[in-house]
């Protein structure tokens, strides 16, 4: 199967699967969804779903956040790992969006990037998620699957979503990065696939013989 004809195949099968992909972090606005989208770094979307009610209901805005003490927000958000840091980066972008935003989050990848604890994948969950414009934000399922399928051989995350963004038309990358991270997590798993068992993987590549080694990014 040609690259062209897989990345047809890729998108109608996820399409498929896939129809209307939910936002698997929950929030209400652009900023609780920056702050979820912070805290799943190194975490799982569900242990975040779990934290974020007790933060939100202390604090949901900007306005809220500061009020809180950084330790206050470090005992809130500990389950979710790397505690210091994020309750850091949380306490002084919420500073930040008040004295430089008017208290919103800018719809802006530079803007966002300039942000405290905010990182180009978590400023292109809250463009795409939030404000609807064409991101591929890029995790490990993204960056293994796109491997295991013949789409990127890129050494790190900036490369898969380089690769990716040239492959896929614009109008399905919001949607796109969240199918492809569904699929991942259901059968294209690190462990449960090794490019020769999930349905894509086989589809894609019938004769591969060996397991596809991917490069960590």
């Amino acid at each position: 199967m040609l690259k062209a004809e897989r990345v047809e195949y890729i998108l109608h099968r996820l399409q498929t699967l896939y129809p209307d992909p939910p936002v698997p972090l929950d929030h209400s606005d652009p900023y609780t969804l920056l702050i979820a989208v912070l805290l799943s770094a190194q975490c799982t979307d569900e242990r975040v779903n779990q934290v974020t009610p007790a933060l939100f209901a202390r604090a949901a805005t900007p306005q809220a956040m500061v009020q809180l003490s950084v330790d206050e927000i470090r005992d809130i958000i500990r389950p979710c790992g790397l505690s210091p840091q994020k309750s850091r980066g949380i306490a002084g972008l919420s500073r930040i969006l008040l004295d430089e935003h008017n208290g919103e989050v800018p719809a802006d990848m530079e803007a966002l990037e300039a942000l405290p604890a905010v990182g180009h994948k978590t400023a292109s969950v809250v463009m795409a998620q939030a404000f609807g414009e064409p991101s591929f934000p890029v995790d490990t399922h993204i960056h293994r699957l796109a491997q295991r399928w013949g789409l990127s051989s890129g050494k790190s995350v900036a490369q898969t979503e380089k690769d990716l963004k040239r492959l896929f038309p614009r109008d399905r990358w919001n949607d796109l990065h969240l199918q492809i991270i569904f699929y991942g997590r259901q059968y294209c798993t690190a462990r449960g696939c090794d490019g020769r068992v999930c349905e894509i993987c086989r589809t894609c590549f019938p004769d591969r013989k060996h397991p596809k080694v991917t490069r960590k990014a």
